[in-house]
């Protein structure tokens, strides 16, 4: 689904408004970026003028905190438990949250952390992911620090397996959990066995 779609300004009721601007500044932010997103590209992008999204938005770092506010609710709408617990209902949840908002999706998880006046808040969302995987991680890696470094690493690995799912144009939608959740067991695995693997020759 392509959000931020163009249309008449015509009067909408203030939530239809409001959605409507952060559609279309979710697509133009995780295209170009904080820094060289302007709000009149924003504004034309959503069909209205630049007076009507002051009247809905103080600033752009306003507007952008609610884009990343959006797609962390439409996240929590789809994963109900901590992403980190990886249970075939959290894998799951996050590949609906992309499918549904790709450019959001993206945005939250690639574009944020580099842009500094946002980095503070992902890097904790990231904190608290990592610290919900060491929890369930803990429980099948009995060494401390390889369980640190599944639980650090897992999360970014379902997460980045979910862009990668995108950018492919989201192929075998039926079977793409599973392939999430094989990654994530491949890290798990790496880090409760002992194992010694031979990369094929070219």
């Amino acid at each position: 689904m392509v959000e931020g779609n163009q249309e008449p300004a015509r009067r909408l009721p203030r939530a239809e408004r409001r959605e409507q601007i952060l559609a279309a500044a979710t697509e133009a932010f995780a295209r170009n970026g904080f820094a060289a997103t302007g709000l009149d590209e924003i504004a034309t992008e959503a069909g209205i003028t630049r007076v009507i999204l002051y009247r809905h938005f103080d600033s752009k770092t306003d507007l952008y905190q609610a884009v990343l506010d959006r797609m962390c609710t439409r996240l929590e709408a789809h994963v109900e438990e901590p992403v980190g617990g990886f249970t075939d209902a959290s894998v799951d949840g996050l590949l609906a949250a992309a499918a549904e908002s790709p450019a959001g999706f993206r945005l939250l998880f690639q574009h944020a952390v580099r842009e500094p006046e946002f980095k503070e808040r992902i890097e904790k969302f990231r904190a608290d992911t990592t610290a919900a995987a060491h929890q369930q991680i803990s429980a099948f890696v009995p060494d401390p620090a390889l369980a640190r470094w599944a639980a650090q690493l897992a999360p970014v690995a379902a997460i980045e397996a979910v862009i990668a799912w995108l950018d492919a144009g989201q192929p075998d939608p039926q079977r793409a959990g599973d392939r999430v959740r094989q990654v994530v067991m491949g890290v798990i695995t790496a880090a409760a066995t002992d194992v010694r693997c031979t990369l094929p020759a070219p």
